[in-house]
């Protein structure tokens, strides 16, 4: 154990972990709130994941924009990203919403016990991923340097680049957002209405198809949104990427609270965090088992996460 190498370097590995952990965040959203309105794990988001980042990539490859072009101006910069994060949330959006007419409302209408959801959930995530491997020939895709990686300023001796605050300031707007929408619209009353009671709401003259088509656009979108940060953060895209990191979203919307929404944002960020303080006492190749190893550990103890509140409860 090298814990010299953690207080060496608390500082970068704090920023490089909520950077991370923002992403997680976003994708967490989505098994959230899935979650929470229909108490179905929905494995295939990982995979809504990956549609936005391919998404965000072939855009700007449409623009001429490949792994080696280096685009300046911040005009430039504002629009390709502009561009490419609205493509990403529409990918994301519709690929959420074909899963969910296709695999599970046909399953709903059925009645279909609660193993055929599981097992149509873990076909689609490895369809969707196969497509994108065949599609990709399983080559990585490269992303154009958009977002100077220089440091911007520096808080306590730590330097703080574009990248970083892109990051974490799209997660928190993103999140404060949706927040705001669940808990103060019209809209966001049928889905609380809907996670807290179905039968109920529908009598009240709730639609609670549409309400649960909302909740897999919402979510897809907050999962585009996070594709687009991927690529700019990482730079290099697999078919397959979106495997683990939709294990660590969905393992950071269980430490904070699944069908939480703040609890997703609160466990995507210690998430980042735990990964990288062990990445820096143990190794990086203890990164991954220390991420799992946390959420074991507090479930052990407090079994409903940290927050532990459902969405059908929540309030603003």
């Amino acid at each position: 154990m090298n814990f010299d190498g953690l207080f060496s370097n608390f500082g970068e590995l704090t920023t490089t972990g909520l950077t991370q952990g923002a992403i997680y965040a976003l994708v967490a959203l989505g098994y959230t709130l899935v979650y929470g309105v229909l108490r179905l794990i929905n494995f295939a988001h990982s995979e809504v994941f990956i549609a936005g980042a391919f998404a965000a990539l072939w855009t700007w490859n449409g623009f001429g924009l490949d792994q080696n072009s280096q685009v300046s101006g911040l005009g430039s910069i504002m629009f390709y990203l502009l561009v490419a994060v609205i493509a990403a949330a529409i990918a994301s959006a519709g690929t959420a919403t074909v899963i969910e007419r296709v695999a599970y409302r046909p399953l709903r209408k059925r009645n279909a016990p609660p193993l055929a959801f599981l097992i149509t959930a873990i076909g689609a995530s490895i369809a969707l991923s196969e497509a994108f491997g065949v599609y990709t020939r399983r080559l990585p895709q490269g992303a154009p340097s958009l977002v100077d990686t220089k440091p911007l300023f520096k808080i306590a001796g730590v330097p703080i680049d574009a990248v970083q605050l892109l990051t974490v300031g799209a997660a928190l707007g993103m999140m404060l957002a949706l927040d705001l929408f669940i808990n103060r619209s019209r809209l966001g009353r049928g889905v609380r209405a809907v996670a807290q009671d179905a039968n109920t709401a529908a009598l009240m003259g709730v639609n609670k198809d549409r309400i649960i088509m909302l909740v897999f656009i919402a979510g897809g979108a907050m999962a585009g949104v996070a594709g687009l940060l991927y690529d700019v953060k990482i730079g290099t895209l697999t078919y397959s990427v979106g495997f683990l990191l939709g294990l660590k979203a969905f393992t950071a919307a269980v430490l904070g609270g699944i069908g939480n929404l703040r609890g997703a944002l609160l466990g995507g960020l210690l998430l980042g965090l735990v990964e990288n303080y062990a990445s820096g006492v143990f190794g990086t190749q203890w990164k991954d088992f220390a991420a799992f190893a946390v959420l074991v550990g507090l479930l052990m103890f407090r079994p409903t996460g940290l927050l532990g509140e459902s969405l059908g409860r929540a309030r603003a």
